[in-house]
């Protein structure tokens, strides 16, 4: 059992469920606070919540967490939009991964930036959560199709690309940014970072089996692929699909779907 599993199983009943929901709501309250009403309760919110030394230092430590509560963007139809699209990464990213392991990814990126703001001084932004769900869910689901502006069907790992790319420029424009960029997706690294691993050893395997394959002189018959379960190779069945076990032997299809209960 993973340690995550385990944690979960000691202290799963004190998840938050619809954490990210929740989050995305008061987005919008914290919005309508800044923005609708007059300028000095713009100033009093902003002071609210945003993290401050000596207020933590006085013991206040909410605001380690609170400064996500802040929209990234000052726009009305920008902050609605953002809002719409947290809540249904939220949603997607719960219902993959249940409540409490969704719990441990926000509450990881949002106290690990505010302590990082507190010794190192960057102002903070609600964008960095945007951009981890944005990132675990296209992780997950990457060929899922969404309604850009509720117009353009784009998919997923299409729109984690932009936003990497958009990091990229960010970085470009200050150097200096790579490190609180590494900082605010060391959750997202500590997540997928292991399964991607585990893709790219594979792809490899299968590469240099390949390789090996191709550079023999082997008669017509020979086979690259072969099934350890029922023994079928692409020569008994040209249409049938092959992958990679964790073991390194290679399954069909068919016996995948067998095993998987399909």
């Amino acid at each position: 059992m993973s340690i995550i599993s385990t944690l979960e199983s000691k202290f799963g009943r004190f998840a938050i469920p619809g954490l990210v929901q929740i989050i995305a709501i008061l987005q919008i309250i914290v919005f309508l606070m800044l923005y609708a009403g007059p300028a000095e309760m713009k100033t009093g919110a902003l002071l609210a919540v945003m993290p401050q030394a000596e207020k933590i230092y006085a013991g206040q430590v909410w605001l380690l967490l609170s400064h996500v509560l802040v929209p990234p963007f000052s726009s009305p139809f920008a902050c609605l939009l953002t809002s719409w699209f947290t809540l249904w990464l939220g949603r997607v990213l719960e219902d993959a991964w249940g409540a409490f392991r969704v719990n441990l990814y926000v509450i990881w990126l949002v106290l690990s930036l505010g302590v990082w703001s507190l010794f190192f001084g960057f102002p903070l932004s609600s964008y960095w959560l945007l951009n981890t769900l944005l990132f675990a869910v296209a992780a997950l689901i990457p060929n899922e199709e969404i309604l850009l502006f509720f117009i353009i069907p784009v998919k997923m790992k299409w729109i984690a690309l932009l936003d990497a790319a958009a990091m990229f420029f960010m970085f470009l424009g200050s150097p200096s940014a790579i490190f609180l960029i590494v900082f605010a997706n060391l959750n997202f690294l500590a997540a997928f970072g292991p399964h991607f691993l585990k893709i790219w050893m594979q792809r490899g395997k299968v590469a240099a089996r390949r390789s090996r394959f191709e550079s023999a002189q082997l008669p017509q018959d020979a086979f690259f692929h072969q099934c350890s379960v029922c023994k079928k190779t692409e020569i008994d069945n040209p249409h049938l699909e092959f992958r990679v076990l964790d073991s390194g032997d290679e399954i069909c299809g068919e016996c995948r779907a067998k095993r998987n209960g399909g």
